[in-house]
């Protein structure tokens, strides 16, 4: 939903005039204005939920405890310091990070075991943002800016210990706003879909540190959170048996399909189970215990429930959890249940000041819940699912008043405030490691004293590069990184081979210490 960490509604900081006078929508990367529709969902959003919600902005002069009076001092003792702690052993812990017993006592006051855990899936969703291509100029528009086996590297993800199998393809059947991102040329890679994700899997040494084999899948989610009120307020339908029913736009871009294109003759809902039941199984057949950890932020957070959804329900027993990122809710109280039934776990980090985990079902939600016994189940009611930890902007010294809502729905702020989260009744963490210029990324919420600026993540030159003669141009991309299904095939093909060799290789050395 929400606006990507990269498309988003720039709100400015402080409103004048008692309200808001003018909303305008930025590409972090190109510096496009939104259209009129956007401008008038986004006015109208603010101006009618900001009381509804009961948000508790602060004015943008209101800033409580702030640590630092000499802010220079501030870049000195920060910037000289590691970003992340040394990474701990939570082999025996592994079940109960995983969310085995709903994250109980874990959450408030913050484990810091856990804390790391939910980072590392935050960056993996928010890899799909920073290596997306939002260029409407590039014919690569709407893909992955690179492939698979660089994607880590390429974003300093590599520390993490996992490797990039497959990427994530989808598409819709029905007007999703926003969500599509397409090149304005007519010779594009795809006009039907986009990169919407991958699936990666723990290396042998993370394996070892947390104590299984573990498959992560991560998805994308872009559309501007004013469109979330309009567009998605109603309309669920059925999935799977019985009375469970989820939102219908997130069900098309999970499903949809066409034999006519280039990337979803099969749906993202058939890739990535193709893959995630490849992985399982050879794992598995390994000896090795196995965990599915699905992540995604915003839009990316819904099909985190879908795809948690179908696979708990194609391999019973595996251990299957979500964690989520300003996700909106999903399905029905029905829906939850039976996630509930198949053992998902479900952890959904919200920031209190964000609208998007309020929709859809801002007023008839599970509040209603306390009326059952009048009204019966109510079948039509969107109700969220699993444990929350829910953060504050206004914990941080570092992040701005005011009404924001970019800012607040932002990746890297919820990341930020994961990262400072001691408990609910503790102030913000001294010791938090994550670089905070990484929260102006794509919006303007540091204070000023910070002098970072605002949406700075973007490609050098806005992607122009000077050739031999002196000319600005476009540059090619490298052979690796153009999307191809053909490359699709070939990297499946290699990867079953170096699978069978691990296999063959493992088979070895147990027969060697038999011997």
């Amino acid at each position: 939903m929400a606006l990507s960490t990269m498309i988003h509604t720039h709100l400015p900081p402080a409103l004048s005039g008692g309200g808001m006078n003018r909303i305008s929508a930025v590409y972090a990367h190109q510096g496009v204005a939104s259209d009129t529709k956007l401008n008038r969902g986004a006015r109208r959003l603010a101006e009618s939920l900001t009381t509804l919600l009961n948000l508790n902005i602060e004015p943008l002069c209101s800033r409580k405890n702030l640590q630092y009076s000499n802010w220079d001092s501030f870049d000195d003792e920060k910037h000289n310091t590691p970003t992340t702690s040394p990474k701990e052993m939570i082999a025996d812990k592994w079940r109960e990070l995983h969310g085995s017993s709903d994250w109980e006592k874990l959450l408030d006051p913050l484990h810091p075991w856990l804390r790391r855990e939910i980072v590392k899936y935050g960056e993996f969703a928010q890899a799909t943002y920073d290596a997306f291509d939002f260029d409407s100029f590039s014919e690569y528009c709407g893909s992955c800016r690179y492939n698979r086996n660089k994607l880590f590297e390429k974003l300093g993800l590599s520390k993490n210990g996992y490797k990039v199998t497959k990427y994530i393809y989808a598409m819709s059947a029905i007007e999703m706003p926003q969500w599509l991102e397409r090149s304005r040329l007519m010779d594009t890679w795809s006009k039907d879909s986009n990169w919407m994700g991958y699936v990666a899997v723990s290396d042998d040494e993370e394996t070892r540190r947390i104590g299984r084999r573990d498959i992560v899948v991560a998805w994308r989610g872009t559309v501007a959170p004013s469109e979330w009120y309009e567009d998605f307020q109603r309309n669920l339908e059925p999935i799977g048996i019985g009375d469970a029913k989820v939102e219908h736009g997130f069900l098309s871009i999970y499903t949809s399909k066409n034999e006519f294109t280039r990337y979803n003759k099969s749906s993202a809902s058939e890739q990535v189970m193709k893959e995630v039941t490849k992985l399982v199984q050879f794992y598995q057949g390994q000896g090795e215990e196995v965990s599915l950890t699905i992540t995604g932020h915003s839009l990316g957070g819904a099909l985190a429930l879908l795809n948690a959804y179908e696979a708990a329900v194609n391999f019973p027993g595996l251990a299957v959890s979500v964690v989520s990122f300003g996700a909106p809710r999903v399905g029905n109280s029905a829906f939850r249940a039976k996630l509930d039934d198949l053992g998902v776990k479900t952890l959904r980090v919200v920031v209190k000041q964000d609208l998007v985990p309020r929709m859809p079902g801002i007023v008839f939600n599970e509040s209603l819940q306390r009326f059952d016994d009048i009204t019966g189940t109510l079948e039509w009611v969107y109700t969220h699912v699993g444990a929350e930890l829910k953060l504050d902007v206004s914990s941080s010294p570092y992040l701005k008043r005011g009404f924001n809502p970019l800012g607040f729905h932002s990746l890297e702020t919820y990341l930020h405030l994961v990262d400072g989260y001691l408990s609910a009744e503790s102030a913000f963490r001294s010791s938090a490691r994550r670089d905070v210029t990484l929260v102006n990324k794509a919006c303007d919420m540091l204070v000023d004293e910070l002098r970072i600026p605002q949406c700075w993540y973007q490609l050098a030159n806005k992607g122009l590069v000077c050739n031999e003669h002196g000319r600005w141009v476009k540059p090619r991309r490298e052979p690796e990184d153009i999307p191809s299904p053909t490359g699709e095939q070939a990297h499946d093909l290699s990867l079953r081979i170096e699978m069978q060799e691990s296999y063959k290789c493992c088979m070895q050395a147990k027969n060697l210490a038999i011997c």
